[in-house]
């Protein structure tokens, strides 16, 4: 399989985990032979009681975010198509609220990258935790679901990154819901390089194996978090290997496939 030539999921240094300026993203993706380029920074979320995730963007960056990234697009655009998105959790209590938010400036895409279960400020239990409670599993996947059921996603990152280390059956059992749902929404996955190049727990094999069977689209997302990671290095064989193994239908649109105003 040749290296992807389309990426929605692309970081800036406003979530604090992510370095490099938009212009440098830009210019490597250019160097890169990439032809779509979508920035999808961590969304503001706006939570009550003076609550502050540290690992996103402030309610009062996403000016700057959106008029970079509008004035890049504008620049670049002989040489490379940009997209303005967010990468967004669905938290029900607060959800509404910061989709009416974000809506007051343009934007074309949503993904959908759910690192914490519940509202996030009502427990704190990451995805990425270690665990082998099924409860928490079922309520990770039944999240999941009922975010791609509004409607508002283009498509759902690292849906994998749920870190269950239970029974290989049950981990199948509330997964293979997912990516059910997903083929019946036509809500693409996404198959993360991050967690390859950075050595995590996703993809996980299990995973996309169900995936395969289902039929999902695929959509590869580099979740660049400096202009380096949308280099492909020697781990992208890796990639390949999940892609040939599990069967996977990857595609590679070309505009984001769902807009949401707000």
């Amino acid at each position: 399989m040749e290296k992807p030539t389309v990426n929605y999921h692309t970081h800036t240094a406003r979530c604090r985990h992510a370095t490099g300026t938009e212009r440098e993203f830009v210019e490597t993706a250019i160097k890169e032979g990439i032809k779509v380029l979508g920035f999808a920074d961590h969304a503001p979320y706006y939570f009550p009681d003076g609550y502050y995730s540290n690992f996103r963007m402030l309610p009062d960056e996403t000016e700057n975010y959106v008029n970079t990234i509008l004035s890049l697009k504008k620049e670049y655009a002989t040489d490379i198509d940009i997209y303005l998105g967010y990468e967004m959790e669905y938290y029900p209590a607060y959800f509404d609220k910061a989709v009416r938010q974000i809506g007051q400036y343009p934007h074309d895409y949503l993904i959908l990258g759910q690192h914490f279960i519940g509202n996030e400020n009502d427990g704190h239990i990451a995805s990425m935790r270690e665990t082998d409670d099924e409860g928490l599993l079922r309520i990770y996947v039944d999240q999941v679901i009922s975010a791609m059921n509004t409607g508002v996603y283009f498509y759902v990152a690292h849906p994998d990154v749920f870190h269950f280390v239970g029974d290989k059956e049950t981990y199948v059992k509330h997964y293979t819901r997912l990516c059910r749902e997903a083929k019946r929404l036509n809500v693409p996955l996404e198959l993360n390089l991050l967690g390859v190049f950075g050595g995590r727990h996703y993809p996980n094999i299990d995973f996309w194996k169900i995936a395969g069977e289902i039929s999902n689209d695929v959509i590869i997302g580099f979740d660049a978090h400096r202009p380096s990671g949308l280099e492909v290095d020697d781990n992208y064989p890796k990639i390949e290997r999940i892609i040939n193994e599990c069967g996977l239908h990857i595609i590679s649109p070309l505009s984001p496939t769902v807009k949401n105003d707000g």
